[in-house]
C-alpha cells in the first residue's frame, strides 16, 4: 500500500511565543511535501489579518501550497471578495469556503445584512473573482445545526454543485465514522474520491474531548478508558500515535489517498504518525526565516 498524500491546518499566532511554535511547526512538516496546508480564521472572523499575514508568508517562505480559511462571518460581501483578490494578487490559489462559527456570545450564526448567507453563497461568489481551487468543509456526524447526517449529506451535495473541488471533514476518532459518511455520500451521487478525512492527533485527551463535545463529535468510552490507563502508564503519546496511526492505516485499506491532519501547531505528533504511514521528507529546508 503506497503512501498517502497528506495535507495540514495551521491556524494563525496571537502571540510571539505563538508565532515561534507556528514556524517551528511549519519548518518540521513542510519537508514532507504536503499536497497543500491551510490556515484557519478565528471564531467570528477575529484573526483575519493574522491568518492573511500568515497565509501570505508560509507561501513566500517555505514555498508551500497554501489555503487561506475564509468564511462569511461579520463582513459583507465586497469585503469578503476583496479579501479572496487580495489573496489572488499574493498568489494564494487555494481558499478553503465556510459559513464560519459565529462571534463568541453569539448563540447561532447570524449573517451580516449585506454579507453572504452561507457557504454555498460564498462559493458561488468565489468562483466569479479568481481561479481558485475551492475546498469546504464536512460532517461525518450530524453539525451542531443539522437535523441528521442525511441533511449533511444534502447540503454537501449542493456546495460541490455551486463549485466546491474536494471536502474536508470534521475529525472524528473512529474510521467507521468516516467509512460510513462515504457511503453516504457515494449513494447521494457525491465522488467519495473529493472527500477528504480531518484527523486530529491527539496531543492532549482532555482537551481535545472538550472540543470533541463542543462540536458535536462523539466520544467512545473505550477511549477514555485507554487515555485514562495510559495517564497512569506514562505512555499518553506512545498510545496518541499507535491509535491515530492505526485508524489512518485503516482509511487507507479502505481506498482512502488523502488525509487532512489539524495539527494544532504542533508538528511531532503528526510527523511521527506520518512517517509511520510511510510519509517521509522530500525536501531538506535551509535558511529559512
Amino acid at each position: 500500500m503506497s503512501a498517502p498524500q497528506v495535507s495540514f491546518e495551521f491556524f494563525p499566532p496571537k502571540s510571539l511565543d505563538a508565532s515561534f511554535r507556528l514556524w517551528d511547526t511549519v519548518r518540521m512538516l513542510a519537508p514532507l511535501s504536503p499536497k497543500f496546508v491551510s490556515v484557519t480564521y478565528g471564531a467570528g472572523g477575529t484573526t483575519r489579518k493574522l491568518t492573511h499575514e500568515a497565509v501570505t508568508t508560509i507561501g513566500a517562505q517555505f514555498g508551500l501550497n497554501v489555503a487561506a480559511h475564509l468564511t462569511c462571518v461579520d463582513a459583507t460581501r465586497a469585503e469578503t471578495l476583496e479579501i479572496a483578490k487580495s489573496y489572488a494578487s499574493a498568489g494564494v490559489r487555494e481558499i478553503v469556503a465556510l459559513r464560519g462559527d459565529p462571534p463568541k456570545g453569539q448563540g447561532r450564526f447570524q449573517p451580516h445584512p449585506d454579507g453572504f448567507a452561507n457557504s454555498i453563497e460564498l462559493i458561488e461568489a468565489l468562483r466569479t473573482v479568481g481561479d481558485f481551487t475551492l475546498r469546504v468543509g464536512a460532517y461525518p456526524e450530524p453539525h451542531p445545526e443539522s437535523a441528521d447526517t442525511a441533511a449533511d449529506v444534502r447540503w454537501l451535495k449542493r456546495k460541490f454543485e455551486a463549485g466546491a473541488d474536494s471536502a474536508i471533514t470534521q475529525f472524528f476518532f473512529e474510521a467507521e465514522t468516516f467509512l460510513r459518511f462515504r457511503d453516504a455520500c457515494a449513494r447521494a451521487g457525491i465522488d467519495a474520491e473529493r472527500v477528504i478525512p480531518g484527523i486530529i492527533p491527539i496531543e492532549n485527551w482532555q482537551g481535545i474531548r472538550k472540543f470533541a463535545l463542543a462540536t458535536g463529535t462523539s466520544v467512545p468510552a473505550w477511549l477514555d478508558d485507554a487515555f485514562d490507563k495510559a495517564r497512569r502508564d506514562g505512555r499518553e503519546e506512545l498510545l496518541a500515535t499507535a491509535l491515530c496511526t492505526e485508524m489512518c492505516d485503516t482509511l487507507m485499506a479502505e481506498g482512502v489517498r488523502d488525509l487532512h491532519f489539524y495539527t494544532l501547531n504542533r508538528a511531532h505528533l503528526t510527523r511521527d504518525v506520518c512517517h509511520a504511514l510511510g510519509v517521509t521528507a522530500q525536501v531538506q529546508l535551509e535558511n529559512v526565516a
